[in-house]
């Protein structure tokens, strides 16, 4: 399935996780680490956004010139569960349409560190993304970070609200790293190519 994007519109990039020191090194808060790494490329600083339940930056990912994309970044200020509020809030406010929407986020059913991009699809029991469904649509982009299944008999809401473990930190910078990678790739060159290049 390939929508085209709008070349000329913002893309609104959101890193989903929950808000706190508390749950800031979990499992399901990755994609929040990628969104403060984006940050940190594009140079800002999160900042309350107006009315919207979020944290925002905005910026150019790309090459100076015709070649670079407009970014909003943004950062849900609700509990996972609300997302799609404040990511509906941005969207209209922005003017992005569906398919420039990316979600980043953490993925039980993939290996630790591994990723896939995708558009559309379900929510596969993730909550943010079954908030942000409803609020528009499942048109949107994803950039799913894998976390594992939780060992043993662990509930999957305590595996995911525990932070990484220290043998899986070692390499979660590195992760991380590629994660926003791939992101950028996805807004400069297309999906297609960064699945070719990231889905591993």
């Amino acid at each position: 399935m390939d929508v085209t994007t709008d070349a000329g519109a913002p893309w609104l990039i959101v890193g989903l996780g929950n808000p706190g020191p508390e749950y800031a090194a979990n499992r399901h808060n990755v994609g929040f680490m990628v969104a403060d790494l984006l940050a940190e490329r594009v140079g800002g600083r999160f900042k309350r956004a107006g009315k919207a339940q979020a944290q925002v930056v905005e910026g150019r990912i790309g090459p100076p010139g015709p070649g670079s994309r407009r970014v909003v970044l943004a950062k849900p200020m609700s509990y996972m569960n609300l997302s799609g509020g404040p990511v509906n809030a941005l969207k209209d406010f922005y003017k992005v349409p569906v398919a420039n929407v990316v979600a980043i986020h953490d993925e039980l059913d993939i290996d630790y560190g591994v990723l896939r991009l995708k558009l559309g699809g379900g929510d596969n029991g993730h909550n943010g993304l079954k908030s942000m469904t409803k609020a528009f649509g499942a048109d949107y982009h994803r950039v799913r970070f894998g976390i594992g299944r939780p060992p043993g008999r662990m509930q999957v809401a305590d595996f995911v609200l525990k932070d990484f473990s220290s043998a899986e930190r070692k390499e979660l910078d590195y992760f991380v790293d590629r994660a926003t990678d791939a992101v950028e790739c996805l807004v400069i060159e297309g999906l297609e190519r960064a699945q070719s290049t990231y889905n591993s």
